[in-house]
């Protein structure tokens, strides 16, 4: 029960059945040799290694946990051999370019190993998870030097990289950070400043890690248009060390397998990446690759607080459960009790939509990398501006909330550590803060990209989203009026749409559930044995105790529009 065991199966229904991604997939010149069989084979491979591993590790990650000494972070036992395997293996390089020492597949098939790797081992995991984005920041943005240096390294997951934004008072605003790069005669810079919650910031993973840190030249403006990025490695090409040291790593609430750093740059000799005082721009490929990681984190967390929960239900009895008669004496399962299947297929509800949602932004991700229609490539852009801050918040804060529920199976089993359950609840809190708060995700949505074209983008996104249900088209119609009626209120009252972009971000995430479930059970056929027990009881919770969150959210806005 406390080990992870991946559902390659049902993933793969969604990938291929649902989302019929081989089809679409092969439809793109770089993938017209990757078929169905292929992706489920590298599907199955990847739950093995997770499953015998990486999941076995879980539990001494939390309780043994990274431990620092003299500048030094040692990795919990069997981490390190894990990780040397992981990258031999080629798994890092899954979605990477040929040329750079990557299999060149499809980036869906990366996105379910990850969320994998998640449910099996978070700690563990945040080691690698920004590595494609780091491996995309320095493809995009990097020199020829640094391509030659760096590119192969990263591609192929050999060496690790960190993303070094947060400063001690410069949090969420990026802009406040005041880590210096003075320029030095042969071009390179000299990188001072203090970076905080730095994932990763220090291992013995590899031989090198390359950090990416956002710094400001001395004749940068403030603000944000004020920053650059440089690359300073651990060490440099001719085996010296650079002056980057880790002063210590955090006590944390969970996450205790993944070292959380204070990194300090001690004129540190670096490289700049891009153009002077477009930092930014370079860094949000990370950042957008982490947002998405960072969903499926919450949705495997979900799975791996799912599947403990359902395997203690399906063996603890406790009294008899209601309508079930008095045909025995003996208690009944407590996964027959109501109030105990209403929290497991709601939980189910909740992982199903978001493999959905989650595998269908992978593949648009690819649209926009390799499809040679223009419009395509839009289409595919405006589905990833519009959907991945959703699915970031959304499906983080199920990963607490339904974990904690989820816990509550248990009783107060589930308090005590040796059942695993309370560990993902504690792993699983952060994901609601970091790669930006699931408020700044809020934010982004409405007031950056609904508001600015009065709702056209979204307008069009629901128009991609058909529904066969009067129930589904009026929830996207009151989706549309509510949109239009903030867009008027903001001109009353500017702080509106910032009160309500919380209760806007859940009402289009429940929309974009609602259309996932209509996927999964277009695609459900009758000679599928365990239709009725695997995917009805979820897609009923779905009606029942998900979506009517939909008209509470849309009651609050309405109420806040009309008071504006």
């Amino acid at each position: 029960m406390n080990i992870y065991a991946p559902r390659t199966t049902e993933m793969h229904f969604v990938l291929s059945r649902v989302l019929n991604a081989p089809t679409q997939l092969q439809s793109l010149p770089a993938f017209a040799e990757v078929d169905a069989e292929l992706m489920q084979q590298v599907l199955e491979e990847a739950g093995k290694f997770v499953g015998e591993v990486i999941a076995p590790l879980n539990r001494d990650g939390d309780e043994i946990g990274a431990q620092w000494k003299d500048g030094a972070v040692t990795m919990p036992p069997g981490f390190k051999a894990a990780y040397q395997a992981f990258w031999q293996a080629g798994w890092p390089a899954l979605a990477s370019s040929p040329e750079d020492g990557g299999q060149g597949l499809p980036a869906v098939l990366e996105v379910m190993l990850y969320e994998m790797l998640s449910a099996a081992n978070h700690g563990w995991t945040m080691a690698p998870g920004i590595l494609h984005g780091a491996y995309e920041c320095v493809k995009h943005h990097g020199s020829e030097e640094l391509k030659a240096l760096y590119l192969h390294k990263l591609a192929t997951g050999e060496w690790l990289s960190t993303m070094c934004l947060t400063e001690p008072h410069a949090g969420s605003d990026l802009g406040l950070a005041r880590t210096k790069a003075v320029p030095m005669p042969d071009g390179r810079y000299a990188v001072s400043g203090t970076k905080i919650f730095i994932s990763s910031g220090d291992h013995d993973l590899t031989d090198n890690i390359v950090h990416l840190v956002l710094a400001r030249l001395p004749d940068a403006p403030p603000g944000p248009k004020g920053l650059s990025l440089f690359l300073v490695p651990k060490f440099y090409p001719d085996g010296s060390r650079s002056r980057v040291h880790c002063d210590r790593i955090e006590e944390k609430m969970g996450l205790h397998g993944s070292p959380t750093c204070v990194m300090r740059f001690d004129e540190a000799v670096s490289h700049i990446v891009g153009e002077p005082g477009k930092g930014l721009n370079a860094m949000f490929i990370m950042m957008n690759a982490a947002r998405l990681h960072v969903a499926l984190q919450g949705i495997g967390l979900l799975d791996a607080a799912w599947q403990k929960a359902d395997a203690y239900a399906q063996e603890r009895r406790q009294m008899r459960a209601p309508g079930r008669g008095k045909s025995s004496a003996e208690a009944d399962l407590i996964a027959e009790h109501p109030a105990m299947r209403r929290i497991l297929d709601t939980q189910r509800a909740w992982i199903d939509a978001g493999r959905v949602l989650a595998y269908r932004t992978a593949i648009e991700l690819d649209h926009i990398k390799y499809s040679p229609n223009a419009g395509s490539q839009a289409d595919a852009q405006r589905w990833c501006a519009l959907v991945t801050p959703v699915m970031k918040s959304i499906f983080t804060h199920q990963a607490f909330h339904g974990g904690s529920d989820c816990l509550q199976v248990f009783g107060g089993h589930g308090y005590v550590r040796e059942w695993g359950v309370e560990q993902i609840v504690r792993d699983a809190r952060v994901a609601m803060i970091y790669e930006g708060t699931n408020e700044i995700q809020a934010i982004d949505l409405l007031v950056r990209k609904v508001l600015p074209d009065g709702g056209t983008g979204l307008n069009a996104l629901l128009d991609s989203l058909p529904t066969d249900t009067p129930a589904a088209q009026q929830r996207q119609q009151r989706l549309r009026a509510v949109t239009q009626d903030i867009a008027k209120a903001t001109l009353r009252d500017a702080a509106l749409p910032y009160r309500v972009a919380d209760d806007y971000l859940r009402a289009v995430g429940l929309v974009l559930m609602d259309w996932a479930w209509l996927r999964i059970q277009a695609s459900l056929t009758d000679e599928m044995t365990d239709c009725t027990t695997r995917w009805r009881a979820p897609a009923a919770a779905l009606q029942h105790w998900i979506l009517p969150e939909f008209d509470m959210r849309c009651a609050i806005m309405d109420a806040q529009c009309q008071a504006a």
